[in-house]
């Protein structure tokens, strides 16, 4: 007999099957895990936007010392994704549009976590000024916070279901976030050299203009992953050429 014969029993052949069986619904339970870290992740650092906004607008300091508390969650989030991701390429081998999957998770969750340390910033920023006058750009500040909210969803909700062309809509609404804090930045300027006695005010509201500024460029950076992933397509280089042109 060829001692490299090998013969499967009828029993033998379902054990293979079962074990096949066994794999792929482990590995499904894995991706719907990690689709749903993502969203809570996502869900997270949006309320983080809200809170830290509406403390900062309606001057409450318990809600702004939440949002910064609130933060270990959205870290331990990210290390629970890492790990998930981790365990998915060591075990399961994925190959094609699941590993371009799991691989684009990994960054976009960078990508969230720094969303949810902007909030942070700005629920800071909160707490210094709840002593101080206002400013009239706080108004400008909640349109940009609520444009910020909504692209961070659309982003995650891009990367979900591996729509590229509402990707595509959340890199444009980018530049309109850009384009009301580069107004709110003007304003305040103005409030500086018309009252010195301003600059304190406003250099906390510029800093909470430039982090929302960078909570739409993270969104943006999500939905560039989003059309890599579903056409294969970098447009990261191509939107950077474009604002140095508008720039």
């Amino acid at each position: 007999m060829d001692i490299l014969t090998v013969r499967l029993s009828p029993a033998g052949t379902a054990s293979v099957v079962q074990k096949r069986e066994h794999t792929s619904k482990h590995y499904e339970q894995h991706l719907r895990s990690l689709k749903g870290k993502l969203l809570l992740i996502g869900y997270k650092a949006e309320a983080s936007i809200a809170d830290a906004t509406r403390a900062l607008v309606e001057r409450r300091p318990s809600l702004a010392q939440q949002v910064i508390d609130g933060d270990d969650q959205v870290d331990k989030l990210e290390l629970e994704i890492d790990n998930i991701c981790f365990e998915i390429l060591a075990r399961e081998q994925p190959v094609a549009s699941d590993l371009r999957f799991i691989t684009t998770a990994m960054k976009i969750v960078g990508d969230i976590e720094r969303i949810g340390d902007n909030g942070v910033n700005i629920a800071r920023r909160a707490l210094e000024v709840f002593d101080e006058p206002e400013l009239k750009p706080i108004i400008d500040i909640l349109v940009a916070a609520a444009a910020a909210q909504r692209i961070l969803k659309e982003s995650l909700d891009a990367f979900v279901n591996s729509d590229a062309e509402l990707a595509k809509r959340v890199i444009q609404n980018d530049r309109y976030i850009d384009d009301v804090c580069e107004q709110m930045l003007r304003e305040l300027l103005t409030y500086v050299f018309e009252e010195p006695g301003t600059i304190s005010r406003a250099l906390r509201l510029m800093f909470v203009a430039r982090n929302l500024e960078r909570i739409g460029d993270h969104a943006a950076n999500i939905a560039e992953m989003v059309i890599f992933l579903v056409e294969g397509q970098d447009v990261r280089h191509a939107q950077a050429a474009k604002a140095q042109v508008r720039g």
